[in-house]
């Protein structure tokens, strides 16, 4: 597994249902309250709204708990302003870590930010002191059974993506982030909705995680999850995924 990020990484973890659920909830909530306020209240014209839309219905949260969060971006309800902070920083082992939030109270999350590091074995550091690792690019996978390589490299080349592969485990297309919604809709129009879409931040360079680093590198991701305000965590390492399993079970 390389990296860790958008709204799956909040799921990374299993166990204690109920309370993760709740969190999730929490999350995406607050994603679609900035999509709705930042741009129109409206799905089709507001493509960061549409995905939060999407992941509301990939955790199955109720209609109306996503209508009132729009509302409230769109500024017809009261509730809190959120807005969007980022922390880069080092894990165990020399890791880069990318770290998105919306908060309320830029105080308090960098503070269980910053606490959430150091008690795991990492630092922050100032901005821009590893986001040069990585590049920011939309992502696309299908399954398989999608279509057929040549199928899909088409298909994506047609609809303007960078970059197309295809793999006994399905098919990954890379676009810009400016042009991820359009790939995206182009390529849903064809072969029906992906296996996951996002615009993240993606490592140029991997680092290979010793398995006594592993254990403290998921348990600082299990922290960073843990806080309402961290959205997604985005990491150069490579771990296993048959060890990611274990640790974070």
């Amino acid at each position: 597994m390389a990296g860790h990020s958008q709204f799956k990484n909040i799921m990374f973890r299993k166990g204690a249902q109920d309370k993760k659920r709740a969190k999730i909830f929490t999350k995406i909530i607050r994603e679609l309250t900035v999509a709705a306020r930042e741009g129109l209240p409206d799905p089709d014209s507001n493509p960061r709204l549409r995905s939060a839309i999407l992941a509301a219905r990939e955790a199955n949260m109720p209609r109306d708990t996503t209508e009132r969060a729009i509302k409230r971006g769109a500024g017809e309800d009261g509730g809190e302003s959120y807005e969007a902070v980022r922390y880069e920083g080092r894990g165990p082992g020399g890791v880069a870590l990318i770290v998105e939030a919306l908060t309320d109270n830029r105080n308090r999350t960098a503070s269980a930010v910053r606490a959430a590091f150091a008690k795991f074995g990492g630092a922050l550091g100032a901005d821009g002191s590893v986001s040069f690792l990585f590049s920011r690019q939309g992502m696309i996978h299908y399954p398989p059974k999608a279509a057929t390589a040549d199928q899909m490299l088409e298909a994506a080349i047609d609809a303007g993506a960078e970059d197309c592969t295809s793999d006994p485990k399905g098919h990954d297309i890379v676009t810009k982030p400016d042009t991820f919604h359009q790939v995206k809709a182009a390529l849903e129009a064809k072969f029906g909705a992906p296996e996951s879409a996002e615009v993240a931040w993606q490592p140029q360079n991997t680092v290979q995680v010793r398995d006594d680093q592993a254990e403290t590198l998921v348990k600082l991701l299990t922290a960073l999850d843990d806080d309402d305000d961290v959205q997604n965590v985005f990491g150069n390492y490579e771990v296993s995924d048959e060890l990611m399993s274990r640790l974070s079970a």
